[in-house]
């Protein structure tokens, strides 16, 4: 699978400021960190689960 060069990012980048507006794209960035971080939270609480589950295990 290629990967995106910076021609691609700058394309992708265009089109959604010509979709969204210069307006609404800074909502939308912002909306994407909100996001991830819940994610990175989460799967990190998961992976202190398995964690402490193996230990557990082991004694």
């Amino acid at each position: 699978m290629p990967s995106l060069g910076p021609g691609s990012l700058l394309l992708i980048a265009l089109v959604a400021l010509l979709i969204f507006g210069p307006k609404k794209l800074p909502e939308l960035g912002k909306a994407a960190g909100n996001t991830l971080r819940e994610f990175k939270n989460a799967t990190k609480g998961l992976a202190d689960d398995d964690d402490d589950k193996k230990k557990n295990d082991k004694q």
